[in-house]
């Protein structure tokens, strides 16, 4: 291997970055000694794998597997965790003037293509099921299992990939994430439904990671009169990008390779993010307590990142600390409520709509007419979000999403006017469209460097918990009518405006420093 790639891996993950790829490698080699078996079952004409028995092949591609991901974890860690001299707690932030650059655009790249893998996974759920239990020969009931354990993977992962970002650094957390993504592709290649309970899993896990350290990296390598719009625009970006991309992989793949070929397409973009893993940095501060000085270097020519002077906060530490704690209190809330609306009230319409005599068309058109809106939904609050209010912002989000729930209570005659019933769908859709795309970004801004990871993660993972809640409550026969649902939401959503008003804090344009002060 040439000193100059050398170099470049070393760049990216510092002095053990052989192992990484050593490991990256048996992973992906594992991984291809799975197709053999795919394929025959696609020349048999029915891409069906139930009840054969696994080859050898397979064996050993799970063998390296196995071998690949421990030593690509450890490649990838850092040798030192202590903090290093007086560069520990120093602040780092690009100057408020600083230009976007090429490495600006590089990142926002790769980030965004990150979110929309975190996102793809949880989509692809609703493509996968009805292949899955044909094939399996299972209930709906039994069915139902999948998505419950791949969304607590997610949940899960939101947390554990939070606090790795704070232990060990943000890029590192993101390898990590992707290497566990690209290894449990081969869940499209398990014949029992069992072995995908336990790939789905650890897919969930690995991808829901992605999320909270996206923008947690964001926050902290873009100049602060760029990082509102950018980390909104992003965020949605993202998120509308999963949507659409599990979507069209299903319309393109799975009429002729079946519903597995859509678990295994995360084996190549997994593979696409570690080709692209060198334009991702560092948090500058973690460089420096790690007295990784060439790469800080690298980023103050690349970010325009420098060493800034240190903010001393005015505010009473007593009161600082109370509205801390009803601030994260109040995202939090906000984030559960959330996930209760999305993952269970727009999940369940549907069917309400067919209930109250709209035939499946024309509830399935209405909903599509409504989505049309989450692309400048989102262009709107990123517009607001930097050049209006962060706080307010989110507060408005909020609010709307309330005014929504407020509606799905008006009387069902009220509500078979169709131009009515269309207007409280699109508020809904519009203010949780608007409102996930502000809440991770506001979380990501609202807290210091050493805990960002694990706060926005908590948040993250949040968001995400309503999904395990509603597959729970379908394993039990539990979907409550539309207006049940909205009431049993209105009261936390009204407690977190009211604590999100009271305890959050403007963030546009403001300097991290100034805000962990």
């Amino acid at each position: 291997m040439s000193a100059t790639v050398q170099s470049g891996f070393n760049s990216i993950l510092g002095e053990r970055a052989a192992f990484f790829w050593l490991g990256c490698g048996a992973i992906s080699a594992g991984i291809l000694l799975h197709l053999p078996m795919l394929v025959h079952a696609h020349h048999m004409g029915d891409n069906r794998l139930v009840g054969m028995p696994m080859d050898p092949w397979m064996y050993l591609g799970m063998a390296l597997i196995a071998l690949g991901v421990p030593l690509s974890c450890w490649g990838a860690l850092p040798k030192h965790r202590t903090p290093h001299g007086d560069a520990a707690g120093t602040s780092y932030e690009a100057h408020d003037s600083t230009p976007l650059t090429r490495w600006h655009a590089g990142v926002l790249v790769v980030l965004t293509l990150g979110l929309v893998i975190d996102v793809m996974k949880p989509a692809t759920l609703g493509f996968v099921l009805p292949g899955m239990s044909r094939e399996y020969e299972i209930s709906q009931s039994k069915a139902a299992l999948l998505p419950l354990i791949a969304l607590t993977g997610t949940t899960i992962g939101s947390f554990v990939w939070g606090w790795l970002a704070d232990i060990y650094g943000r890029r590192v957390s993101i390898l990590l994430s992707t290497i566990l993504f690209a290894s449990t592709a081969i869940c499209g290649a398990m014949p029992s439904f069992f072995w995908n309970l336990v790939m789905c899993f650890l897919m969930g896990l690995s991808a829901g990671g992605m999320l909270p350290v996206v923008y947690t990296l964001l926050a902290e390598v873009m100049p602060p009169r760029h990082r509102s719009w950018v980390l909104v625009l992003v965020g949605g970006t993202g998120l509308i990008g999963g949507y659409l991309a599990a979507s069209a992989a299903a319309h393109a793949f799975e009429p002729d390779y079946g519903w597995r070929v859509l678990w295994l397409q995360g084996f190549p973009s997994a593979l696409l993010l570690l080709a692209l893993a060198r334009l991702i940095p560092e948090s500058p501060r973690f460089l420096a307590e790690q007295g990784r000085t060439s790469e800080l270097a690298r980023m103050r020519e690349r970010f325009g990142i420098v060493p800034r002077p240190k903010v001393v906060a005015p505010q009473d530490a007593a009161t600082a600390h109370q509205r801390h704690n009803g601030l994260t209190a109040a995202l939090t809330i906000a984030a559960l409520s959330w996930s209760f609306v999305n993952f269970g009230l727009l999940l369940w319409l549907p069917s309400d709509l067919q209930q109250r005599g709209y035939s499946s068309e024309l509830a399935s058109g209405i909903l599509a007419s409504s989505a049309l809106l989450a692309l400048p939904t989102v262009a709107l609050a990123a517009w607001l979000y930097s050049r209006w209010s962060s706080k307010w912002t989110l507060v408005g989000t909020v609010l709307l999403t309330l005014i929504g729930l407020v509606g799905a209570l008006l009387p069902a005659s009220l509500l078979s006017w169709p131009p009515l019933l269309v207007a409280v769908i699109a508020i809904l859709i519009v203010g949780t469209n608007g409102m996930i795309a502000v809440l991770l970004p506001y979380t990501a801004e609202n807290y210091p460097l050493g805990v960002r990871g694990r706060a926005t993660g908590l948040v993250a993972g949040s968001s995400k918990f309503g999904g395990v809640a509603v597959q729970g409550f379908a394993l039990v026969g539990l979907i409550p009518t539309l207006g049940g649902a909205a009431l049993a939401l209105l009261v936390p959503m009204t407690v977190s405006t009211g604590l999100i008003a009271w305890a959050g804090r403007e963030t546009r344009g403001r300097s991290l420093r100034e805000l962990e002060a």
